[in-house]
């Protein structure tokens, strides 16, 4: 019985691959399309795009091509080919913008764009365009099932350009340039109020300050002593019981012991 179904099983899969072959290498778009299909809707993405590919020059503006072309996209995007798959949705929508399924491709298309999203520490032009994508998307479905979605979406993005704009403003206060570290930490304050790095944005500022004035020159150090001073000022104001306290209170001390030799 065992063997009988072995058999069985061998044919209808060499059956399968056979019928592929056949469409692959056919010259009726009919045949093709509906392998193409049978191959979608047995989750045989790569198969599908193969025939796909083939397919799309040919159909556009055909009555089939609404489907083929939704299946085309859909098949990119569950073998995770999210630049093809955000192009194809994209292109969806624009064809077809009356279709049922537009809102569904407008949305998964941003959704590509956000899936290429980069690690915070790389180039963020993907991050960028993912997130012009979703408020495109939001701005003309604000009633979409997807919204919650897309707002959550939206939200990691920002976060993770939030988190690089500090990095990279920490970065210069790592290194000991501490003149861009002071500017650099003020834009990235003035940009991102709420923030939940703005503690440790201020700490770095004033640290940034202090490092600045107890260095500087006779004539620079009087002003920078003072600018650090307010920075404490500033850190302290937001959270006095800031996880920096100890060592910034141990600053402060040698800030006003330096500034003792400006009052005589």
């Amino acid at each position: 019985m065992n063997r009988i179904i072995y058999a069985f099983l061998l044919v209808v899969v060499f059956s399968s691959c056979s019928q592929y072959q056949r469409a692959i290498k056919s010259e009726d778009p009919a045949v093709k399309l509906e392998v193409a299909t049978k191959m979608y809707e047995a989750e045989k993405y790569e198969k599908a795009i193969r025939l796909f590919e083939q397919l799309a020059p040919g159909f556009r503006g055909k009555p089939q091509s609404e489907d083929l072309f939704y299946m085309f996209s859909q098949s990119y995007y569950k073998t995770k080919q999210y630049y093809l798959s955000g192009y194809q949705f994209e292109s969806f929508a624009a064809l077809y913008p009356k279709s049922a399924k537009a809102e569904e491709a407008l949305f998964l298309s941003a959704k590509s764009y956000s899936e290429l999203s980069p690690v915070y520490t790389l180039d963020q032009v993907d991050t960028d365009k993912a997130i012009i994508k979703l408020q495109s998307f939001i701005d003309k479905y604000p009633n979409s099932q997807y919204l919650s979605e897309a707002n959550e979406l939206v939200k990691k993005l920002r976060e993770k350009l939030e988190k690089k704009a500090f990095e990279i403003a920490k970065q210069y206060n790592t290194v000991s340039d501490f003149k861009p570290a002071i500017k650099a930490l003020d834009i990235f304050l003035a940009d991102y109020p709420g923030t939940p790095y703005k503690e440790k944005a201020l700490y770095y500022k004033f640290d940034s300050c202090y490092q600045l004035a107890i260095n500087s020159v006779p004539g620079k150090m009087q002003e920078r002593l003072n600018a650090a001073k307010a920075a404490y000022a500033t850190l302290m104001k937001f959270n006095a019981n800031t996880e920096y306290k100890k060592i910034a209170d141990e600053m402060l001390v040698r800030i006003d012991k330096d500034l003792q030799q400006f009052s005589k």
